[in-house]
């Protein structure tokens, strides 16, 4: 019986999840305009672009995305406290909310790092990193290449089968009525700060190997006024 119960919780946990990045996919965007001037007024990055951010300390971009990730974690935390308090009745609106959440935070991190997601090579570097922060290794075969309508759905389905393999034995506590909410909230939190250290970890990567083939002169350049406010990157693939 329990090994029924958890079949079906993981069968339960892909579909929701897969049904949550795809929503997220389609409607929740990081505006990268607002999210600049949120870096440079509430973060007190100095950059005028994007661009710009190649030509700081590693450490002082480090410094930001923790904050960043840690306010994914309170946001989730208290959105599982809510949902958790229906128990597994709640599970696929929970996730839902949840993969926006993580989304956002990814997105957040992708830009803080230098990376946009304005083409469709972009949007599957993003997609990329999603995958890596779920644990899902993906095979070369995938990457080349597909159009990124079709690339997408492939991937979302293999973070899906990932994660619902990771997270079921821990969301199974939340049969437990008493303790749903605060195992909602502690699931939660669990959930993006993982995704977002393994998301962290690959931007970082990213960064430091694009810094290294970009000359100083030009990421020096970031810290002039430019006049569309974000430059262009190359995907760095």
């Amino acid at each position: 019986m329990a090994g029924e119960r958890k079949s079906w919780l993981r069968r339960r946990v892909e579909t929701a999840l897969v049904k949550g990045l795809t929503r997220a996919y389609s409607t929740v965007r990081v505006d990268p305009s607002k999210f600049l001037l949120q870096l440079r007024a509430a973060y007190r990055v100095p950059i005028s672009g994007y661009h710009g951010v190649f030509s700081l300390d590693i450490s002082e971009l480090d410094i930001v995305s923790e904050s960043i990730i840690r306010s994914g974690m309170k946001l989730a935390a208290l959105e599982g406290a809510g949902f958790g308090l229906g128990g597994l009745l709640t599970i696929v609106p929970d996730l839902g909310i949840l993969s926006a959440i993580t989304m956002r935070t990814i997105q957040k991190l992708s830009l803080l790092y230098g990376f946009e997601f304005n083409t469709d090579d972009e949007i599957a570097e993003l997609w990329i990193a999603a995958a890596s922060a779920a644990g899902v290794d993906l095979s070369r075969e995938l990457l080349e290449k597909e159009v990124v309508n079709k690339f997408v759905p492939k991937v979302i389905q293999r973070i899906a089968a990932r994660a619902s393999t990771e997270v079921v034995e821990k969301w199974a506590g939340r049969v437990i009525p008493l303790a749903s909410s605060a195992i909602g909230a502690g699931l939660n939190y669990w959930f993006v700060r993982a995704w977002g250290e393994r998301a962290r970890a690959h931007f970082r990567a990213r960064h430091l190997a694009m810094k290294q083939r970009v000359p100083q002169a030009d990421s020096a350049v970031g810290t002039q006024p430019e006049s569309t406010g974000q430059a262009k990157l190359p995907s760095g693939r």
